[in-house]
């Protein structure tokens, strides 16, 4: 299922970039002459070459080649004749079917990354609601420093000691949401949950930024992080903190762990084109979202 989701993520990232390419240069011919008058002299050079190359070809060929090459030749003056008589209408017909693209990416923003859509989440199951509707869970006490701090936690979540991990930062809905998905996953699973980091400054989302796209694709303003409403998470086992997906019985947690957030309301890192097991959101409006960078 994955490969089919990132297969249909690059076929529709190479359509968009073929319309807008196109656009591009149809907007080109239409607003700059010195561009137009480029386009029709190579177009024109290179029916001089094909004229040149018939004429060779006459010398040193069957009558059929002359003819073909006559027949090709022709076609190339034609088709130059058609393009210089009827550039507007084919630059309009290639931004109309720009226009869709175009539409979609203005609609949804230019900097929209799977980690920041305000595209609603999926809604919690029947019996999922009920219990967010009952009562208030309490987040569990705060790990030992010590937790976030091993070598083979620094090596897979570099920076993570710096991390903020305080519930009372995160948006509230969000807060109940991730702490019922906890206690699924502690009581249907058998798997005990570790937030690793909530709320992100923007700072430090640029900072992680920086490190590269195998920490983050997103930069400030880019993540739910900054607005209290996502949280990365792994697991604990005998005290010690377990993230690696390589561990098959984290791998299988991941798993787990997002269905247990699709039914409480929550969108899963896991189906994103570059992965991300352990982050689950809450996608909703943000009020006065910033612009990137902001």
């Amino acid at each position: 299922m994955g490969g089919l989701v990132n297969l249909a993520y690059k076929m529709m990232w190479i359509a968009i970039v073929a319309y807008f390419v196109l656009a591009c240069v149809l907007a080109a011919l239409l607003l700059l002459p010195s561009f137009r008058e480029q386009v029709a002299a190579r177009i024109s050079r290179a029916g001089q070459r094909l004229a040149g190359a018939r004429q060779n070809a006459q010398q040193s060929a069957s009558q059929n080649a002359r003819q073909s090459l006559a027949q090709a030749s022709h076609a190339a003056a034609g088709g130059k004749r058609w393009l210089q008589r009827h550039w507007m209408v084919v630059t309009a017909a290639v931004a109309v079917l720009a226009l869709p693209p175009l539409l979609v990416f203005s609609l949804r923003g230019w900097h929209t990354l799977d980690a920041f859509d305000d595209t609603s989440s999926t809604p919690p199951d029947s019996v999922v609601a009920a219990l967010l509707q009952g009562e208030q869970l309490v987040p569990p006490p705060p790990l030992p420093p010590e937790v976030f701090t091993t070598a083979e936690v620094e090596l897979i979540r570099p920076q993570l000691a710096s991390a903020d991990r305080r519930w009372d930062l995160l948006d509230a809905d969000f807060r109940q949401r991730l702490l019922l998905a906890y206690r699924l996953m502690r009581d249907e699973h058998g798997y005990e949950m570790a937030l690793l980091e909530g709320y992100r400054s923007p700072e430090r989302q640029n900072q992680l930024a920086s490190m590269g796209t195998h920490v983050t694709n997103a930069v400030a303003w880019q993540s739910y992080h900054q607005h209290g409403l996502a949280a990365d998470s792994a697991f604990m086992r005998a005290g010690k903190l377990v993230i690696s997906e390589r561990d098959p019985w984290a791998a299988k947690g991941y798993e787990l762990y997002g269905e247990v957030a699709q039914r409480v309301g929550l969108t899963w890192g896991g189906r994103w084109q570059n992965a991300d097991l352990g982050h689950v959101e809450l996608r909703k409006p943000v009020a006065s979202r910033p612009k990137v960078g902001g």
